[in-house]
């Protein structure tokens, strides 16, 4: 199985992006935990971030063909981003939105999603749990 990871803006910083709040694990250390996870399920993943809309939006086009499903974090996108959905909708591909904090529990602007409806599912407040959790899904054990 092959998933692409797609890390939205800001995702760069964690580890020094209020780290009251997301944590002091840097986003590399992270991103290698989510590798290793993969490895010893036997997945293949590719782990992208970017702070463009638009290279975001490139990125879920390429995926048919060279990927089974799609995790993302989408960072703030997630609350307005109407051109991500269309583009998670247009490839076909099942995804899940994972985010790092539990954005039901945050400011009011963040408890809305409006890309969790083109996903199977929506993993929230488990830090990088939730995309170990997401990759498990999609092997059928979750």
């Amino acid at each position: 199985m092959n998933i692409l990871i797609i890390n939205g803006p800001n995702i760069n910083l964690l580890g020094k992006r209020e780290p009251e709040i997301y944590g002091h694990m840097d986003y590399v250390r992270l991103m290698d935990r989510v590798r290793a996870f993969a490895t010893e399920k036997g997945v293949s993943v590719k782990i992208e971030q970017s702070n463009h809309e638009g290279m975001i939006i490139d990125i879920i086009h390429a995926a048919p063909g060279e990927f089974d499903a799609i995790v993302i974090n989408p960072g703030a996108y997630t609350h307005y981003s109407y051109a991500i959905y269309d583009a998670i909708k247009a490839v076909g591909l099942p995804a899940i939105e994972v985010h790092f904090t539990n954005i039901h529990n945050r400011d009011e602007f963040r408890r809305k999603s409006v890309i969790a409806p083109a996903c199977v599912g929506q993993i929230a407040g488990l830090g990088v749990r939730g995309y170990e959790l997401a990759i498990s899904y999609f092997l059928g054990e979750g």
